[in-house]
């Protein structure tokens, strides 16, 4: 165990990573943002679990899965409770226009924003974030196996 305090100019470096991961698994900015905030509060309330000397991205990401399940499970809950308009999964990314490469970009998130989450997770950590498959295994508490699996077919 730690001490108790997280290195701060490596978790102030995480951020744009845990950025973008929550962009990837919530689909909007404003709910990416938010789960930034409950990843970081979450982290800082658990900080006596990272152990120093360990990658503290990884552990980050770690939290940030694990607070985005528990957010996703409570959701699936109250939807049965109330019925409310489907808000949906949206990619959104601005695209001037004569730009071939925002057209590009915004093509390819549109197909892995149609990939099944499980399989979206692993690439973003694997293409993106440049996670390696014992990385992503512990991220999302899964056998490497499965996440070789998975990146394949996504």
């Amino acid at each position: 165990m730690s001490d108790g305090a997280l290195p701060h100019p490596d978790l102030v470096a995480a951020i744009p990573r845990l950025r973008r991961y929550a962009r990837t698994l919530t689909g909007e900015t404003s709910r990416a943002d938010d789960l930034v905030q409950d990843t970081l509060a979450r982290a800082w309330e658990k900080r006596r679990l990272w152990q120093a000397g360990t990658d503290l991205r990884a552990w980050l990401f770690t939290v940030m899965h694990n607070v985005f399940l528990n957010q996703r499970a409570l959701a699936r809950r109250d939807a049965r409770n109330v019925s409310l308009d489907d808000d949906g999964e949206v990619w959104q990314i601005a695209v001037r226009p004569g730009q071939h490469a925002r057209v590009e970009l915004v093509e390819l998130l549109g197909h892995v924003g149609r990939l099944p989450a499980e399989q979206r997770e692993v690439l973003l950590l694997a293409a993106v974030e440049e996670m390696k498959y014992e990385e992503i295994a512990a991220v999302l508490d899964i056998p490497v196996g499965t996440v070789m699996s998975r990146l394949s077919r996504a």
